[in-house]
């Protein structure tokens, strides 16, 4: 059970929204961090045309399958991730977001709030670095093991935008302690753009390794009897290479992509023939400026 929740929270701190699966802990690191650090169209054009701004970001995505760290759990069901985010332009921002799974029981699983901050520097504002925290609000408190996430990333992109990578590092705490490093790293083509619209393929790869608790099990023969003896080893591993390609679509304030996921997941402790899994992607965004 300790090894499948340390997975639902691995998997979480993947992409934002439409690039993974929902956040357990992650979109995370939070599905808004990613978002804004891997540079949304529509938050770009606000940040260039305003010096001082803040606004609300609204949105919804729809997973056809749901993978926990790129594993097939045997449960075949869609989840549905709806997220609320405030930002302002002195770099602060903070999000409520939740997860909703079609067979789960509760459905409800978790509900997240993340606080943070983060910037641009360089003489060419081409480095972004930002730092969050998040807590977690589960449903069912067998699930919450690790309860709470200290987030921090960097960033690099070329000047044209059309190539970028993320490195990121998590610490998840509550009642045990982890932690997880992430690589982003993405291209984006310009299929269409007008003054108020565009149209961009942004095929992304996300590569995620952490701290693993194996529980292995030994038999001995004690005084002519058998006993089983317990040994927990922390491993540190490659846990999966997912490769998202989503298609976006921003005119005025709305965002609208859809997206198809392949995850290869990396054998973990005693865990063997591990297949490929993926899944469809439907997100809607708003942006309400304030």
């Amino acid at each position: 059970m300790k090894f499948f929740t340390t997975l639902l929270l691995v998997w979480g701190f993947g992409l934002f929204s439409v690039y993974a699966q929902v956040p357990t802990k992650e979109k995370e690191l939070d599905d808004f961090v990613d978002e804004f650090f891997m540079e949304d169209e529509l938050i770009n054009d606000l940040i260039k045309s305003l010096s001082k701004y803040q606004f609300l970001y609204i949105s919804t995505t729809y997973n056809s399958d749901t993978y926990f760290s790129g594993r097939d759990i045997g449960i075949d069901q869609y989840n549905v991730s709806p997220q609320i985010t405030y930002v302002n332009s002195s770099g602060l921002f903070a999000s409520l977001s939740g997860n909703y799974y079609s067979d789960f029981v509760p459905n409800w699983d978790v509900t997240t709030v993340t606080v943070g901050y983060g910037n641009n520097f360089g003489k060419k504002k081409l480095f972004k670095y930002y730092a969050s925290y998040s807590k977690y609000l589960y449903a069912n408190d067998s699930n919450a093991i690790y309860s709470n996430t200290l987030n921090a990333g960097l960033g690099i992109r070329n000047k044209n935008r059309t190539l970028g990578t993320q490195l990121s590092g998590a610490f998840l705490f509550g009642e045990d302690e982890s932690f997880q490093i992430t690589s982003n790293s993405y291209a984006s083509f310009n299929l269409l753009k007008t003054k108020k619209s565009s149209l961009k393929l942004k095929p992304q790869i996300s590569i995620s390794a952490g701290k693993q608790t194996i529980d292995l099990a030994r038999i001995n023969f004690i005084g002519g009897e058998i006993v089983t003896e317990y040994i927990r080893n922390e491993t540190f591993n490659l846990i999966n290479t997912q490769l998202s390609i989503p298609l976006q679509y921003n005119v005025n304030s709305f965002d609208f992509e859809v997206g198809y996921t392949i995850n290869f997941p990396h054998p973990i402790g005693e865990e063997s023939n591990l297949t490929s899994t993926s899944f469809f992607s439907v997100s809607l965004a708003y942006m309400i400026g304030l």
